[in-house]
């Protein structure tokens, strides 16, 4: 079994930039094994499909549009997850999840195990840092997704230390 964690989100976009920086306390925080890859992809758009395929299971890290305080945090599943709302797409580089999984389980060859986990933004205004609110909502986020990994049957280790702060935006985050 292999799985892949993605952080969506633009970090020169206040909140926006939630996957990412979940993906990157992640990255500084635990030693994953070869078989767990973190991936930023920033906005792909439907670019993602070309990340879902060959994983058994995914967990996607983004800010999430819905009911709730900024900072509020948010998991979605299975037919859950499959039941959000499709947005119009603005631009190439919106997020396009809920198309991409369809694609990618049409071709046969994306996940089986699929979860979102998100924050409500607080902000999406242009520069780069995390609202109060949000940056609280990355920790807890983190640890979803880190016993999410394990409860898959994955080992992860703690690191010694933390060089979250050698991140020029995630400095800005802090």
């Amino acid at each position: 079994m292999n799985l892949a964690v993605i952080g969506l989100g633009n970090v020169l976009l206040g909140d926006d930039g939630f996957g990412p920086f979940v993906v990157e306390l992640l990255r500084t925080r635990y030693v994953f094994p070869p078989e767990v890859e973190l991936l930023d992809l920033g906005t792909p758009g439907l670019g993602l499909i070309t990340y879902l395929h060959g994983h058994d299971a995914v967990v996607i890290v983004d800010a999430v549009t819905g009911a709730g305080n900024p900072g509020d945090v948010r998991v979605y599943e299975g037919a859950e997850l499959e039941r959000l709302p499709i947005a119009p797409r603005v631009s190439p580089h919106d997020p396009a999840v809920s198309e991409a999984l369809g694609v990618a389980r049409l071709a046969g060859t994306g996940p089986i195990d699929v979860c979102l986990v998100g924050a409500v933004p607080g902000s999406r205004e242009l520069g780069a840092g995390l609202s109060p609110r949000a940056r609280a909502a990355a920790d807890a986020a983190a640890e979803i997704v880190r016993r999410r990994v394990e409860e898959r049957g994955f080992a992860i280790r703690s690191r010694d230390a933390d060089p979250l702060e050698q991140n020029w935006w995630v400095r800005s985050c802090s």
